[in-house]
């Protein structure tokens, strides 16, 4: 398989493996899918780390394959592309993506799809699919522009530049950086942190950021209100309001 889902401790680690360079075919596109939604229904993944191993994380679509496409072919297909990668941004959980070495044109919208990324001081990553008279299909235009904002995304997109991890941690495009051989711990210490808290609250969290900044202030704020109520319903809420009356803050340990 290009890609596999290995779960440890409530950390789901979806592992790209397609060597040399982990070019995201569309086997392998349909295989992210296919995880990703399995990590959304598993009860036993609370948190999940994107990883592409310790050499590179992806390098981008797999070019000869979509050379010989045409635009009817492409038609049909870029929904399904686009859906691959959604069905990544959607899983209901904390996702942290884990880069080494390359990250370009589909590899880094695969990353946009996570809540946090952190970087290899050896990562570079971009959007060059310009300079194959393309435009970024996978979501690229979408979450690049409202994560960095639209000048520097619109900057990355026109030019097709790689940026080292250096100024990727400045324009905001990853969240951290560290030595190489430390990225995946560093990812599978923040997911398995989170893999320990209240379940439905992070859920409740993530839906309630990524629903608001697709509307307006009021709707956002509606949503964040229903969030907030429903979460009195649940069992960690008591969990966590008797923790801290009893124990003080901190301490509750979640179900």
């Amino acid at each position: 398989m290009t890609v596999n889902l290995e779960v440890a401790d409530g950390v789901g680690t979806i592992r790209l493996d397609r060597p040399p360079m982990n070019a995201l075919d569309i086997a392998t596109q349909d295989r992210l899918r296919e995880l990703a939604e399995e990590a959304t229904r598993r009860d036993d993944v609370r948190a999940v780390v994107i990883w592409g191993g310790e050499k590179v994380f992806a390098a981008g679509a797999d070019i000869k394959e979509m050379q010989a496409m045409d635009h009817a072919s492409m038609v049909v297909r870029s929904k399904a592309l686009q859906d691959s990668f959604t069905a990544v941004a959607r899983i209901p959980k904390p996702v942290v993506a884990a880069i080494t070495g390359y990250a370009l044109g589909g590899g880094c919208e695969l990353a946009l799809c996570a809540d946090v990324r952190i970087a290899a001081d050896n990562a570079k990553l971009g959007q060059p699919e310009i300079l194959l008279g393309l435009i970024p299909g996978a979501g690229g235009t979408q979450r690049l522009a409202r994560l960095v904002g639209p000048s520097k995304a619109k900057d990355l997109i026109f030019t097709g530049r790689h940026v080292k991890a250096d100024e990727a941690l400045t324009i905001g495009l990853v969240d951290q950086v560290v030595p190489a051989a430390e990225v995946y711990e560093r990812a599978h210490a923040w997911a398995s942190r989170l893999a320990a808290g209240p379940a439905l609250a992070l859920r409740a969290a993530k839906e309630s950021v990524d629903a608001g900044l697709e509307t307006d202030i009021d709707t956002g704020l509606t949503i964040e209100r229903n969030w907030f109520a429903g979460l009195f319903a649940t069992e960690d809420r008591e969990t966590g309001m008797r923790s801290f009356v009893e124990e003080g803050p901190g301490k509750a340990k979640f179900r």
